[in-house]
């Protein structure tokens, strides 16, 4: 794990994580570019950290060593397996910020879209002024991904795995991210309201040729099937189910994951966030 501070214009202390899979190099390259163009020291008492996760996977192209690392948290400091004994480094290099971002590409189509498991103010504020139409509410999913165990956490997935289109849209989220913090000040933050997702279960893949019927976020049609190998064929039974994550190779043991639109999430009201470390921290 590597890890880069910088300067911060604001009071509020914030990371962007790359590089939590090793098959992800975008999150990567777009670190290393912000630690290139951010200043060491800001005009602001906050911080910007900057993280690259899991270097020996970047390092092997693999998505992983010899677990899955957003699979992985709290972790186990003693244990022999990289990944795991790793989520307890990454979650100490991560105590106390006011705002976390965590950069992820996948094998889905577009669009980009972001992913919390807990709505705090922070959290409000780095959905809502970074560019996307969907956010997952994944309060209902797996505990152990970094999102549902640091406090403050939003995933966003930038885009197409390999694409330079995911690393130039990633590096303008997070720019996007840094000003709804504080952090940068050559543009005010925008905000605009974001269509909630709320995860329902995980689609399960089996053996066999993998087929994916529908796109992120396209209703299925009740009695269409979404997915099916030669162990499994999911058809929909009811009304209003989207998928989130689709995907026929992207994950060794699902397909993606059933979701609803349950709403939107609203951006902060004018004037919230006057003084953010102190509001994001509470």
């Amino acid at each position: 794990m590597e890890t880069i501070d910088r300067g911060s214009a604001g009071s509020a202390r914030v990371a962007i994580v790359g590089g939590i899979h090793g098959d992800e190099p975008a999150g990567e390259r777009i670190v290393r570019r912000l630690a290139d163009e951010l200043d060491a020291d800001g005009t602001g008492s906050g911080s910007v950290r900057l993280i690259i996760a899991n270097e020996p996977a970047l390092a092997a192209g693999t998505r992983y060593t010899d677990t899955d690392l957003n699979r992985a948290f709290p972790g186990d400091a003693d244990s022999d397996e990289y990944e795991r004994a790793l989520a307890p480094r990454l979650a100490a290099e991560l105590e106390g910020m006011d705002a976390v971002l965590a950069l992820h590409t996948s094998h889905s189509a577009p669009p980009p879209f972001a992913i919390y498991s807990e709505v705090t103010p922070s959290v409000r504020r780095s959905v809502t002024a970074m560019p996307i139409d969907y956010v997952l509410d994944a309060s209902g999913l797996r505990g152990t991904t970094l999102d549902s165990t640091i406090p403050h956490t939003v995933s966003i997935e930038v885009g197409k795995q390999g694409s330079e289109e995911a690393v130039e849209f990633g590096y303008e989220a997070t720019l996007a991210f840094l000003r709804a913090h504080g952090a940068i000040d050559d543009a005010p933050p925008t905000f605009s309201a974001t269509t909630v997702v709320a995860g329902d279960r995980e689609v399960p893949k089996g053996s066999g040729d993998p087929r994916v019927h529908f796109a992120n976020f396209e209703q299925i049609p009740v009695g269409a099937v979404f997915a099916e190998d030669d162990e499994y064929t999911h058809t929909v039974d009811e009304e209003g189910v989207v998928p989130v994550l689709a995907s026929e190779e992207g994950y060794e043991d699902i397909f993606g994951i059933y979701g609803r639109i349950s709403g939107t999430l609203e951006p902060p009201a004018a004037g919230d966030g006057a003084d953010l470390a102190t509001e994001e921290s509470d």
